[in-house]
This record gives structure tokens, C-alpha cells and sequence, in this order.
């Protein structure tokens, strides 16, 4: 766990040196950490932002195709999200199955919320697909629920797309503009805290406007 929070820390340094002892081999790398990411609910503890924005700080200085890196890690973030939500499609009904009203499983595992989030990935799945990809740990997980929920496959594909291509091109933008300036180069720790806490704010501030919801629905009772 040391070695991952100091990979995570210092994504541009490693991958610097990735570059330097295997060359193109970092693509492959860089892939499979955006797939496993998003394709695997055990997988939601690997860097996301903050790789994107190593990966475009260092094809800033040259060292990688900024291009290339667009190209394969949209199809990488697609893929992935296309996996996890075919496999939430698959196991979610049959994980959802509990039936009888006197258990605890009934309580924690029931059709029940299974149609409730169905309907919900009806009406905002294509926001919850998209803003989810730019939250850690919520991107992980966001796919795999709209399959178990049955979101409809044409749809999760199209918000998917969305999602993969807005979610790489502006962190890997953000990284090509600003990952070379010196203070941010000489900060990179500080400054992937700092993705990881604005990534959180959109989760933040809707479980906030949605509990100030609440609370007015009750006073108005």
C-alpha cells in the first residue's frame, strides 16, 4: 500500500521512469490502469485524474504522444465501463434476488431496489454516468449498478462515450497545459491531493443539495 500511495503522489516521476527504462510499453501500462479502474468493482483504489494528468504533463515535454494517450485511454475508460456494466448487467439480478420478506437479506438484497435503481438510471442515469466518471471510487462502481439496474444498453453506451472522452481529454488537457509549470511541477503531491479533492466536490455538493431537499420536504409536512 506505500508503494501505490507513493505511485499515486508521484505518477509523473514514475512514469518518467517507466518511459525511460521500456519506451512505448508505458501505453500499454497506462491502459491497463485506466481498464482496471474502471472494468473491476476491486479495483477502485487505482489512480485515475491523477495519472491522466501525469500522462499529459509528460506528453507535454515530449516524452509520450498526447494523441495516442486521447485515443487509447478513452477507449481504455470506454472499455472498461462497458465490462463493469455488462458484468453488473449479468450478476445483479441474481444478486438482487432475495424474496422473503422475514429475512435480513430481503432487507439488504431485493427486487425491490432493484427496479427503484432501474428507474432511477432511467430518468439520470445518463448524469450519473457522466459525472460519476470525474468522482474517485464512485466511477468504479456507477457501471456496475446501472447493469444491475438494467439501465437500457443503448443508452449506458452513448453516456458512456460522453463520459470517457470528456473525463481523459480534460485531464490529460489539464495536464498538457498546466503539468510543466514550475510550481505545480515542484508540487505534484500536493497538486494530485488537490485533483482528488475537487473530483469529490460534485459528489459533495449534491448529497448536500439533495439532503437540503429532504429536509425541506419534511418542514413542509
Amino acid at each position: 500500500m506505500p508503494n501505490l500511495v507513493d505511485f499515486i503522489l508521484h505518477s509523473d516521476k514514475h512514469l518518467d521512469a517507466f518511459v525511460s527504462a521500456y519506451g512505448v510499453w508505458v501505453y500499454g501500462l497506462l491502459f491497463l490502469i485506466v481498464f482496471a479502474e474502471t472494468g473491476f468493482v476491486v479495483t477502485p483504489f487505482l489512480p485515475g485524474d491523477s495519472l491522466l494528468f501525469a500522462a499529459g504533463a509528460l506528453a507535454a515535454r515530449g516524452s509520450m504522444s498526447a494523441s495516442v494517450c486521447f485515443g487509447l485511454l478513452a477507449f481504455a475508460a470506454f472499455a472498461g465501463n462497458a465490462v463493469n456494466y455488462a458484468v453488473g448487467r449479468f450478476v445483479g439480478p441474481k444478486v438482487f434476488a432475495a424474496s422473503d420478506h422475514r429475512t435480513f437479506w430481503h432487507n439488504l438484497l431485493n427486487r425491490e431496489y432493484l427496479a427503484r435503481g432501474h428507474a432511477f438510471f432511467e430518468q439520470y442515469g445518463g448524469k450519473a454516468v457522466v459525472l460519476g466518471r470525474f468522482v474517485p471510487i464512485v466511477r468504479t462502481f456507477v457501471p456496475f449498478v446501472a447493469g444491475a439496474a438494467q439501465m437500457t444498453p443503448s443508452s449506458f453506451g452513448f453516456y458512456n462515450l460522453i463520459g470517457a472522452l470528456g473525463w481523459v481529454g480534460i485531464c490529460l488537457g489539464a495536464g498538457l497545459v498546466f503539468g510543466n509549470v514550475p510550481v505545480v511541477k515542484n508540487n505534484f503531491s500536493l497538486v494530485t491531493i488537490g485533483i482528488v479533492v475537487v473530483s469529490l466536490l460534485p459528489a459533495v455538493v449534491e448529497f448536500l443539495r439533495h439532503r437540503g431537499r429532504a429536509q425541506a420536504e419534511d418542514a413542509g409536512r
